[in-house]
């Protein structure tokens, strides 16, 4: 039982002890900076007991506690007097604003700057382009210092201080953070702290002998400890190597790499990795970065006899990490990446951990309801999983970078009597197209050769038909693809929270096959949807809005500047409507007084709500829909279209 009135005396008499120190050791720039040292006083004795507690909990029992803790505030304190005064005034501003994030003005997208742009000066270049598209946040993907060849993806960190050269400086950077936001558009960047590359210089040390950092990762003489561990943990990526652990001929030790051998896990039990790791984190929020997603949070404690998932000492670092950016940094918020049961997902999500997060399982379902045409699964995980904490948000997207895995809860499944083991396996075999009637081109991703498991890569348009149906040239077909396409994102765009768009995905590229004559790209099918950005193609397509391309472009950026006019969209509950018919999904969103009611059809075939439901849910007779401008009276039942969303608000007059 952790007694709270002990720990408040222990924090408030370390404070006391620490306090005169720390005055002592930044006196000069106090003294030069008065105002900003009053500001850094009074976020750090605001966040003082939250962050004591975490760290006694963590690491109270070393022996030198108190000297980490000592050199973490000077760290802190280093940090705040070298930000940026403009990130400064920002800190302000979002401080006097928290629920900035939670508005339906907020649309992001995501990228690589390599793919996408080329270079860091060049995707300034594209600020006309996000502008086009309404875009108020963007997410770089990771672009620091990695190895050469295969970095899964810049996911194994070199140095967190250095971009790879090849995409610019960390000057250009900060220049492009501080650009896009004077134009509303928020950068996000990943902080993959899990683990890091084996060429970096912690590891580096640890492979030259420095008992200092070996002590950073987890190294074995013999495989004595590694299977005592591995009786318990699950295999990340089978098809590349088995098992969670590397044998290192260079120093005869197996090293902990639950992703790949090259991305040295870190071991967190140990102060100075805590307290290195919140120096990176607080070096990357001084470039300008407003959002940081959390890399793999679910793997960064380990505990023998456990999954070594979800831990909770992995809620107690991020908290910190939290507390300290709160103090130091307080305009930056956390994204969480948690792609694990949906129950473990929310465990992250509350405004002192991540205040926002993926929704795995939204994404996963709106795919698998196009698959089955039915929305019996989606409708009840949503009325069970989607409310969050007050001051949080989703993050909704349906695609990103990575693979797409059905993480719903089997009870769930069972619930709507649905075998979760067979409905998983159904819906490999239809988004990688080998089950009869299937629209959709994916690939396998990670394809267990033992359980069977499987996940899907595959652009959007490819897994919603459009490339099937291209190759036909069956205009019937190209016209559902379309449709599918523009529903999903009818969706994300309405249902609260903050749509995450993966550029290509607005002008429906399709899958890029080419990646197999790469030797580092070959073996990983999460290529076939990471192409390069083909831009005297895209701009054509773009400007002839009867091609599929440009319309799924048009369509898209009139539903984005219409979102951005429903305040019904901005924080609040969403909620979830039984429509009396299983093919159409439907929800109510309410604020400053409007009422949104959103129904969307699942099925390649006209179907209709009762006339009762829409006036009970709908409140009225006569209803717009903001998408097309139809207008719809109650007195009728409600008639969609073939994969139509319909936006309807209250009207006086049909």
């Amino acid at each position: 039982m952790v007694d709270v009135q002990w720990i408040q005396q222990q924090a408030a008499l370390s404070l006391k002890r620490l306090w005169p120190r720390l005055e002592s050791t930044f006196h000069e720039e106090a003294s030069a900076a008065p105002e900003d040292w009053r500001v850094f006083e009074m976020r750090l004795r605001r966040e003082w007991e939250r962050l004591f507690g975490l760290l006694l909990g963590l690491y109270g029992h070393q022996y030198d506690f108190f000297y980490h803790l000592e050199e973490l505030l000077r760290a802190a304190a280093r940090s705040w007097f070298a930000r940026p005064d403009w990130l400064k005034r920002l800190d302000a501003r979002r401080e006097a604003t928290p629920t900035w994030f939670q508005s339906q003005q907020m649309i992001g997208a995501m990228c690589y700057v390599d793919l996408f742009a080329g270079t860091l000066k060049n995707l300034r270049g594209r600020l006309p382009y996000f502008k086009k598209l309404g875009l108020t946040y963007l997410h770089l993907m990771p672009l620091f210092e990695s190895p050469e060849g295969n970095s899964d993806g810049g996911y194994a960190v070199s140095n967190y201080r250095l971009v790879n050269p090849k995409l610019g400086t960390m000057e250009e950077l900060s220049e492009l953070a501080r650009e896009f936001q004077e134009h509303g558009i928020s950068l996000v960047l990943d902080f993959v702290f899990n683990h890091t590359s084996d060429e970096h210089e912690w590891a580096r040390r640890a492979q030259a002998g420095d008992p200092e950092y070996e002590q950073f990762y987890f190294l074995f003489p013999d495989r004595t400890m590694p299977d005592a561990y591995e009786r318990t943990l699950r295999e990340i990526f089978p098809t590349i190597r088995r098992g969670s652990f590397t044998w290192r001929d260079d120093m005869h030790k197996w090293v902990w790499t639950t992703f790949n051998s090259f991305q040295w896990d870190l071991n967190y039990s140990n102060p100075a990795v805590f307290r290195a790791m919140a120096e990176e984190m607080l070096f990357i929020a001084n470039a300008g970065v407003e959002i940081l997603r959390l890399d793999a949070v679910a793997f960064i404690w380990k505990r023998m006899g456990t999954s070594c998932e979800n831990q909770p000492e992995a809620h107690q670092i991020i908290q910190a990490f939290n507390a300290l950016a709160r103090i130091a940094a307080p305009a930056m918020l956390f994204k969480s990446e948690a792609i694990v049961h949906p129950d473990d997902v929310m465990s992250y999500i509350s405004d002192q951990e991540c205040q926002i997060s993926y929704n795995p399982l939204l994404m996963a379902l709106l795919w698998e309801s196009l698959a089955t045409t039915e929305v019996k699964l989606l409708d009840h995980s949503m009325r069970h999983r989607f409310r969050l904490p007050p001051g949080t948000a989703w993050v909704n997207y349906l695609r990103s970078h990575d693979d797409i895995g059905w993480t719903f809860d089997d009870n769930d499944a069972r619930w709507e009597w649905i075998d979760p083991v067979g409905h998983r396996k159904f819906l490999n075999q239809f988004y990688i197209g080998r089950f009869p009637g299937s629209f959709a081109r994916g690939l396998p991703f990670q394809e267990n050769p033992d359980t069977g498991d499987a996940r899907i890569s595959g652009t959007m348009a490819s897994l919603a038909g459009l490339e099937q149906a291209m190759q036909s040239g069956d205009a019937q077909l190209i016209e559902l693809a379309v449709r599918r396409i523009l529903l999903l994102y009818s969706i994300i765009l309405s249902i609260g929270g903050i749509p995450l768009l993966y550029l290509g995905d607005e002008v429906g590229t399709l899958n890029d096959y080419s990646f197999v004559s790469d030797p580092y790209k070959a073996g990983d099918s999460r290529w076939v949807h990471r192409p390069k950005t083909d831009w005297a193609w895209q701009e054509q397509v773009r400007r002839d809005p009867g091609s599929p391309h440009g319309r799924i472009f048009a369509e898209l950026t009139r539903l984005i500047a219409l979102r951005k006019q429903q305040t019904a969209i901005y924080d609040g509950d969403t909620e979830f409507i039984d429509t009396g018919n299983g093919h159409l999904f439907a929800y109510l969103r309410h604020g400053d007084s409007q009422r949104l009611f959103v129904v969307a059809n699942f099925s390649c075939h006209p179907q209709e709500m009762d006339e009762n439901q829409l006036r009970v849910y709908g409140a009225g007779y006569h209803f717009v829909d903001q998408i097309s401008g139809q207008r719809f009276s109650a007195e009728q039942p409600l008639h969609l279209t073939p994969y139509q969303c319909v936006w309807l608000v209250p009207c006086s007059v049909v």
